[in-house]
């Protein structure tokens, strides 16, 4: 199961997502912060104190979306190794 490791915010309401397995994707999450939940991240400071923790992106007072949400905008597919998140831009490369 795919799951976020990394997160830095970008412009407006995007960003960009390093993946369990080295991809990174980027992200715009304007129609995925709907609702009064998620009313504190109209501030853009707010929004950008978003961090990975437990696979998934968080901002404090305990604000998340579902790690199958942020990648898939869905739930996870039934083979997930084969179905690429639609917004894959590169792998990781290996340190050293």
């Amino acid at each position: 199961m795919l799951e976020i490791e990394d997160v830095e915010p970008l412009e407006g309401r995007s960003v960009r997502l390093t993946l369990s397995d080295g991809s990174v994707i980027e992200r715009d999450l304007t129609d995925l912060l709907v609702g009064p939940v998620f009313e504190l991240l109209a501030d853009d400071d707010a929004f950008r104190q978003v961090y990975a923790a437990d696979g998934t992106i968080v901002w404090p007072g305990n604000v998340d979306i579902a790690p199958e949400t942020v990648i898939w905008d869905g739930p996870y597919p039934k083979d997930e190794f084969s179905r690429r998140p639609a917004l894959f831009l590169r792998p990781r490369r290996p340190s050293g």
